[in-house]
């Protein structure tokens, strides 16, 4: 599994957004602080899930980052948050 379908499955597990996208934009960073050769450093999640609603925009970047956990986070040089509720 992918480090992008682990990103997925969590944030599907979480959130039960109504849509979902999960992008390695790893190869737009090539020569980049972070970047490594095998990919799968940078990230960008658009997702809208109601549960976010609520919530203001650095709640819900919070949201994502405990719902991912340090597991996933700290594998991860960059991720790029589009979210709405």
């Amino acid at each position: 599994m992918t480090l992008a379908d682990e990103i997925h499955v969590r944030l599907q597990q979480v959130f039960d957004p109504a849509e979902l996208d999960v992008a390695d934009e790893s190869h737009r960073h090539r020569g980049h602080s972070g970047w490594r050769e095998e990919g799968e450093t940078h990230f960008r999640v658009r997702m809208r899930a109601p549960a976010l609603r609520p919530m203001p925009r650095v709640a819900r970047h919070r949201a994502v980052h405990e719902a991912l956990g340090p597991a996933i986070m700290l594998r991860l040089h960059a991720l790029a948050l589009d979210l709405d509720g």
